[in-house]
């Protein structure tokens, strides 16, 4: 049987490497990506801010456990992140940089993450995966948690991904079937909102190609959810839904649903952390490709510098030692 710490440490090394493979191929189309490597299946450099925020996210559940609140997160901003802000936040989402302005003018959640205007970013998709580790078989503590930290930066359909995503790792904790752990996403969100329309919307993609791989469905997928008309990748709808149908066509594997996931081009460094982290959860540490494992590091502090030098697997144990 595969225990709550190593399907912890799968999740967030799973996060890890679908981030770091993910990260060359960021806002490039799938023909664009095909044309450059095939397919992406080896980790050439380091992560992005996705696996920054989930270790700060994580430090945040180590503290304040199931009594976390908008306004704590708000504090650890304050204390932890803006001082250290001299200049531009590299590699910041724009959620993340609007909250941090609007800490600074002295607002509080939940108007932190209304005054700006990208509080549907997937900023709180992509960290929401140790809220679903810290609520192993509870996707919906998990989407409550997810939801405090949500309020301080995002709004609408930022929040609402946030919380797929946590319902879904928090469900693949418990050992759950891939298709048990989307629908456990779904649960936790409004049927009528965009992320759940998208997310209905790739199941039934998937579901009209028996065969998984090839181009073709690809360009399906696009079709069904992809803001095309829009200049800018990090919208959650979007990006929820295409890391949850990575996760479908990858049958929960690893490998499979992350190469998949990146393969999608858009915000594939996100898309692939959240396949990653839902597959991880689902099968533990072991599967993680080794050969992936051996390039994940401790990360620089590149965005966070408050997080620098940490690694996601002791990450995950401290939260293993909260369950």
């Amino acid at each position: 049987m595969t225990s709550l710490r190593d399907r912890a440490r799968g999740c967030l090394l799973g996060l890890a490497a679908g981030d770091a493979l993910g990260a060359p191929a960021e806002n490039l189309t799938p023909a664009e990506i095909r044309r450059r490597w095939g397919r992406l299946t080896e980790i050439e450099g380091g992560g992005t801010d996705d696996t920054e925020y989930a270790i700060f996210a994580a430090s945040l559940l180590v503290r304040h456990g199931h009594d976390l609140r908008a306004h704590d997160v708000a504090a650890a901003y304050r204390a932890e992140i803006i001082p250290r802000v001299s200049g531009p936040m590299r590699g910041a989402g724009f959620s993340e940089l609007g909250t941090v302005e609007a800490l600074r003018r002295g607002l509080e959640p939940p108007l932190t993450g209304l005054v700006h205007a990208h509080g549907w970013s997937d900023g709180l998709a992509m960290r929401a995966a140790p809220y679903g580790i810290f609520c192993p078989g509870d996707p919906a503590e998990a989407a409550r948690l997810v939801e405090q930290d949500g309020l301080v930066s995002g709004s609408g359909e930022g929040i609402v991904g946030g919380r797929a995503v946590a319902g879904a790792v928090a469900a693949a904790m418990g050992g759950t079937t891939p298709d048990e752990a989307v629908a456990a996403a779904l649960a936790v969100i409004p049927a009528d909102s965009w992320t759940a329309r998208n997310v209905v919307r790739v199941r039934d993609v998937l579901a009209s190609f028996p065969d998984p791989g090839g181009s073709e469905l690809v360009e399906a997928l696009h079709r069904a959810v992809v803001v095309r008309h829009y200049p800018w990748t990090d919208v959650a709808p979007e990006a929820v839904a295409l890391a949850l149908a990575a996760f479908l066509a990858g049958g929960g594997e690893v490998e499979a649903s992350v190469t998949f996931g990146v393969s999608l081009g858009r915000d594939a460094d996100t898309i692939g952390a959240i396949a990653g982290a839902v597959a991880g959860a689902a099968r533990g540490e072991r599967g993680v490709p080794a050969r992936w494992a051996a390039r994940i590091g401790p990360v620089t502090g590149k965005c966070l510098p408050v997080v620098a030098g940490r690694h996601v697997l002791d990450v995950a144990d401290e939260l293993a030692e909260g369950l």
